[in-house]
């Protein structure tokens, strides 16, 4: 049995679609399959990188993809909107038969500051997002949607 694939969709997908892949690969542990897409890929930004490193998420694979890319490979059983321009300007009919869910945050890639600076918003768009991921995971397994013990074991 294969298990439900998740597509984040963002517009450059350089950080809250990136991030968002990377944590839940890492606290689905198998039962989803995370990926993410952007409808102007940009590339990875450097500072998701470094803040995902920083908590130990594996980062391996991650790159930036066209949606059209992702969505020729797999038909998504969620498709998860992270930004507000990404909806406007996702095709019409982009995975219509995903759940569409919309979970909005503020884009890390557009802080200014010192490096400190947009490295703090990063990593408190990546908590952000992780939190979410968490209680969503926790949602899924009390409705009985996701297996709490299979493939990857209990998320704790």
């Amino acid at each position: 049995m294969s298990v439900p694939h998740v597509v984040f969709l963002c517009t450059g997908n350089s950080a809250r679609s990136q991030l968002a892949e990377a944590l839940l690969r890492h606290h689905a542990q198998g039962r989803l399959a995370a990926h993410s897409a952007g409808t102007h890929p940009k590339g990875v930004h450097p500072l998701t990188l470094a803040v995902l490193h920083e908590r130990g998420i594996d980062t391996q694979g991650l790159r930036s993809k066209q949606v059209a890319e992702v969505l020729g490979d797999i038909q998504p059983a969620y498709l998860i909107v992270v930004c507000d321009e990404a909806d406007r300007n996702c095709p019409a009919g982009t995975a219509a038969e995903a759940e569409r869910l919309f979970w909005l945050f503020p884009d890390p890639a557009r802080a200014t500051g010192s490096e400190e600076e947009r490295l703090a918003v990063f990593r408190q768009v990546r908590d952000q997002i992780e939190q979410r991921i968490l209680a969503w995971i926790d949602e899924l397994e009390a409705a009985g949607t996701l297996d709490r013990d299979s493939p990857g074991g209990s998320n704790g």
